[in-house]
């Protein structure tokens, strides 16, 4: 009885503190200053028909180099966890094998997730999508070949090297934004093509593909290890 009624006044407290925030907000009928110069300059800028992707790969690109970050230390926070969860328990857990139809329909699916994964983070410039969707849709085919051959691993050496790399390449292209354009991660080290094209906004298809592989790798990553914690 205590103990609703403590949950009881916590939730009274929270709601007492967010109601003058929920009653003072105003809509907004017209942008900001800064919302304005993404909007009327970005396409012309940048070449992205995308324009979140413009913000997001140029404008605020070291808040990406962030998001990747935090990633990546999420990735490397389960695979400690887990594998102290795996010398301390001894037990082994028996997996038995995948039906025929899961088998056929995971040969038949696998690579189709692949390419559509492929596909949302080359044309993030053009549709929505861009390196973190098309690296969680990659990482759900991988899932699914868990899921399918559940004694199946992954190569940590190759997964290792996909991460490494394209964690590099993607440091390298924001130098070479500050060397060969107006700052860190300028996608304007390259033509800006023609807009609307699949080849345009400069190096923005690169830098999505280089994000796309890396969130892809530490999402595999992190399935591995929940894979082996339990073999």
């Amino acid at each position: 009885m205590v103990k609703r009624f403590l949950i009881f006044l916590v939730l009274i407290f929270f709601v007492i503190m967010l109601l003058p925030l929920i009653s003072d907000v105003q809509p907004q009928t017209e942008l900001n200053s800064l919302a304005s110069k993404y909007v009327e300059d970005g396409p012309d800028e940048l070449g992205g028909a995308n324009l979140v992707t413009s913000i997001v790969v140029t404008y605020r690109g070291l808040d990406t180099l962030g998001e990747v970050a935090v990633l990546f230390i999420a990735t490397a926070g389960v695979g400690f966890l887990l594998r102290r969860r795996r010398n301390s328990e001894s037990k082994t857990v028996k997996k038995r094998s995948s039906s025929e139809i899961l088998q056929s329909g995971t040969a038949l699916l696998m690579p189709l997730i692949f390419l559509f994964g492929v596909y949302i983070f080359l044309h993030g410039h053009l549709t929505p999508g861009g390196g973190f969707q098309g690296g969680v849709v990659i990482a759900s085919g991988v899932l699914l070949s868990l899921l399918t051959y559940p004694k199946s691993e992954v190569s940590h050496k190759i997964l290792n090297m996909i991460e490494s790399l394209s964690g590099a390449f993607y440091i390298v292209v924001g130098i070479l934004g500050i060397y060969l354009a107006a700052g860190f991660l300028d996608n304007r080290i390259l033509p800006l093509g023609d807009f609307g094209q699949l080849f345009s906004a400069g190096a923005i298809p690169i830098i999505y593909s280089l994000i796309g592989l890396k969130v892809g790798s530490e999402l595999v990553g992190i399935l591995d290890s929940m894979q082996r914690s339990d073999s």
